[in-house]
């Protein structure tokens, strides 16, 4: 069963009609006991970062997720989902997030040559030539993306994938259990839907 985290920030539809074309049980939940039965975890999203921390806070659920995540239930953060497992944000104030890696998010820096969002199709380098999620999808294949921050480059070894918009910026990470992508996979056609399968199969 992979659970898809309703924390109301987002189309969750999309998401869910992705792993059941690929086959998979899916369910959506926004309640702690929900969470606690999950084989897998999902945590899609879009919009505000600290509305979306304030969110998981008033719905109690924060604490179940990461108590899951420190038993190794695999988990997988899309777009701002992937934003959230980082360490914390500057969007719409400074707002801490689950934590799980030491990353900070922070916007685009404006320059002529970019607008803002990073939108539409972009390459994924990828950096992790023995990594768990890019299996079987060739380096420099492209996903989609929407978004106006991102988590920089830099030499962490948990980094799968890097774009380039403007600057480079991390678009993939997998530490263990713990899987992010900034584009969304349920948007991106062969190459995305093989990346959730990826997943499931964990």
């Amino acid at each position: 069963m992979i659970t898809i985290v309703n924390y109301e920030m987002g189309n969750l539809t999309s998401v869910k009609n992705a792993f059941e074309y690929l086959g998979y049980n899916v369910k959506i939940a926004q309640n702690n006991l929900d969470i606690q039965n999950a084989d897998k975890l999902v945590l899609p999203g879009v919009g505000s970062y600290k509305m979306a921390m304030e969110n998981i806070h008033r719905l109690g659920i924060l604490k179940c997720i990461q108590k899951k995540v420190e038993q190794k239930c695999p988990i997988l953060g899309i777009c701002l989902g992937m934003q959230l497992l980082a360490k914390d944000s500057r969007e719409d104030g400074y707002t801490n997030g689950f934590g799980f890696l030491p990353y900070n998010v922070e916007k685009f820096i404006e320059k002529e040559d970019i607008s803002i969002p990073h939108m539409g199709f972009n390459d994924v380098k990828i950096v992790n030539k023995n990594s768990k999620m890019f299996f079987g999808i060739n380096d420099l294949s492209d996903f989609y993306f929407v978004h106006s921050y991102r988590i920089e480059k830099n030499k962490d070894g948990y980094i799968s994938g890097i774009t380039v918009y403007g600057s480079e910026f991390v678009s993939a990470f997998e530490k263990d259990n713990i899987w992010g992508v900034q584009f969304h996979p349920e948007k991106s056609q062969s190459n995305g839907l093989k990346l959730l399968s990826n997943f499931a199969r964990l």
